[in-house]
């Protein structure tokens, strides 16, 4: 039971510094493209954690993404099951949905590197972060925290930057994950959007180079943290 399913949107959003975390601690991470025409499960058999990572479409694309309502059934399975899940970005939107919240376009582009101010002394990922740190962003829909979630994480334009419900679901708006090489892809790859929001992916990948380190370190803290809440669970079912 050290399989770790990843969900993964669109080839530049890896887990990163998440993935690395979960190699070193000996898991077996099985990855889901279904941009490259995978099946997403709808049932987590007997794996240990569940993560779902960023991309472009929105949870309103169903549609278009067809997988998004097979997503939406996994993650609703695991967190009844009471697998450790995590949601980046677009996984954080679709932890919100599955579980009641509303997902909804902010109608603003929050892009870049701005201040988290964390709102709780209590989480275990979050309760030993500083007051506030630079992180990394790249979303246009915010949410609604689901029924009895606890706010984790703000920033001074999103109010809902992370949150927990129940003992080990975790979403997270802001990329923690990001190594230079996703933010160089992500800069490359959505060019347009950046000149839309009359923004510099030079500026972003200078500021990239001086406040990533720190975010690395808080980002090894966190996802280590959810990792001990995987291999507690897996000691319990054993």
């Amino acid at each position: 039971m050290k399989d770790i399913w990843i969900i993964q949107h669109i080839r530049q959003e890896t887990p990163g510094t998440l993935a690395e975390l979960l190699l070193e601690r000996g898991f077996n991470l099985r990855t889901f493209h279904p941009y490259l025409g995978d099946t997403v499960p709808t049932q987590p058999e007997n794996i240990a954690g569940l993560v779902v990572m960023g991309g472009p479409m929105g949870v309103y694309d169903k549609d278009t993404h067809p997988n998004l309502t097979q997503e939406m059934q996994l993650i609703q399975n695991a967190h009844q099951a009471q697998v450790p899940v995590v949601g980046i970005c677009l996984g954080s939107q679709l932890i919100a949905a599955s579980l009641g919240a509303e997902v909804r376009s902010s109608g603003y582009k929050e892009i870049g590197w701005y201040n988290v101010k964390r709102q709780s002394s209590t989480d275990p990922l979050f309760k030993n972060l500083p007051e506030n740190f630079m992180g990394f962003h790249w979303h246009g829909d915010i949410f609604d925290l689901p029924e009895g979630a606890e706010l984790l994480a703000s920033s001074a334009l999103t109010t809902h930057q992370a949150y927990r419900v129940g003992a080990s679901t975790y979403g997270l708006l802001f990329h923690m994950e990001v190594t230079p090489q996703i933010v160089q892809d992500m800069v490359q790859v959505f060019q347009d959007e950046l000149a839309q929001e009359g923004l510099s992916g030079a500026d972003i990948l200078r500021e990239t180079q001086s406040l990533l380190p720190e975010l690395k370190q808080h980002a090894r803290q966190v996802f280590g943290a959810w990792i001990e809440l995987v291999e507690s669970r897996i000691l319990t079912v054993h």
